[in-house]
């Protein structure tokens, strides 16, 4: 097991520090990029009576990316996340995470089994910045969302996968009162503030 991590720490070392690392979004090769889903989170934050952001997450997402490296604003993202993957870690006094499932006030997993987004535009903010407009589905409603994305760097070859990969990061905020989840108001924030860590690989 040390020598496996050595050898992981020593590749990926040598792929920072080569030309396989690109440093700039126009280095990526093009083509069609699916999620790394063991690389990739989504956790998201609402502010509690005033006085916290609680936050949680989804841990099941899948998404397909279509990148243009000599014009990155004609890039394409189609992502879904599954909503019963929800994780609050608060299981007393009773399952939190079952209760945004189940409860006809929250999720409505069994109706609304997955929340979808479709990229509609992408517009560059800096070299490696931009803001990507999309449509988002949750719980049946579709409304528009923007994500500030910044592009963190890629691999022409994954130290590790020998493949094709990127990666981003994005932030965003979605009002629950437009999807009609509005449990709560206002001891629960409307706004929900999104993070995304996600890296990308060629199949």
């Amino acid at each position: 097991m040390k020598h496996s991590m050595k050898a992981i720490l020593l590749a990926a070392t040598l792929g920072l520090a080569g030309p396989a690392f690109a440093q700039s979004p126009s280095d990526v090769p093009a083509g069609t990029y699916r999620l790394d889903p063991s690389h990739a989170s989504l956790t998201w934050r609402v502010k509690h009576l005033g006085l916290s952001n609680y936050t949680a997450r989804f841990s099941k997402l899948d998404a397909t990316l279509t990148y243009d490296p000599k014009d990155p604003t004609k890039s394409k993202l189609t992502a879904s996340v599954d909503p019963a993957s929800v994780k609050t870690d608060l299981t007393t006094p009773k399952d939190f995470d079952q209760e945004l499932r189940d409860d006809p006030r929250f999720f409505k997993v069994a109706k609304f089994p997955e929340i979808k987004f479709v990229s509609t535009k992408l517009e560059k903010t800096g070299d490696k910045t931009g803001r990507m407009a999309g449509d988002l589905t949750f719980m049946g409603v579709t409304k528009p969302v923007t994500l500030d994305v910044t592009f963190n760097g890629s691999f022409k070859e994954h130290p590790m996968t020998k493949k094709a990969a990127l990666g981003f990061s994005a932030t965003g905020v979605v009002k629950r009162s437009e999807f009609g989840l509005d449990a709560m108001i206002p001891f629960i924030g409307d706004d929900v503030s999104i993070a995304i860590e996600a890296e990308f690989q060629q199949p």
